[in-house]
C-alpha cells in the first residue's frame, strides 16, 4: 500500500428510520466537532459538521428543502450535497462520507476530528 492510498472506515450511527423525513440527528463526539445527519424527503442522508460556516449556527436546527438547509440563525442555504453556500452567500460547511447498506446509516469518521 502507497502512502496516497486512503482507507475509508465506516461506523454505524443509526438506521434512516431514526432520521426523520426533512430532518436531523446530530452525532456528539468528544473532542470533535458535532455532526449533523439529514434525511432529505427522497431519503437522501447527508452528514456535515454541525456548523454554518457564517457564523457557527447549528446546521442540524435548520429547515430542510431538497437537498439543502437553511441556517436557523441568518438564513444561509446550505447544500447538503456539496457544503457549499448557495449565492451570493459564499462558505462551505466540510461534508462527512456517508452510505446507507440495508437501512443502516454509516458515517467516515476517520479523518474527523
Amino acid at each position: 500500500m502507497n502512502s496516497s492510498t486512503v482507507i475509508q472506515e465506516w461506523t454505524p450511527v443509526c438506521h434512516i428510520e431514526d432520521i426523520p423525513k426533512l430532518g436531523s440527528r446530530v452525532l456528539q463526539q468528544a473532542g470533535a466537532d458535532n455532526i449533523a445527519v439529514f434525511r432529505a424527503s427522497d431519503d437522501h442522508i447527508f452528514a456535515v459538521v454541525d456548523r454554518c460556516p457564517h457564523k457557527g449556527g447549528p446546521l442540524s436546527a435548520g429547515l430542510v428543502h431538497g437537498h439543502a438547509v437553511t441556517c436557523p440563525l441568518h438564513g444561509w442555504n446550505i447544500s447538503l450535497e456539496s457544503g457549499q453556500a448557495q449565492a451570493p452567500d459564499e462558505g462551505c460547511a466540510r461534508k462527512v462520507a456517508v452510505k446507507v447498506e440495508a437501512g443502516k446509516v454509516y458515517l467516515s469518521l476517520a479523518a474527523q476530528g
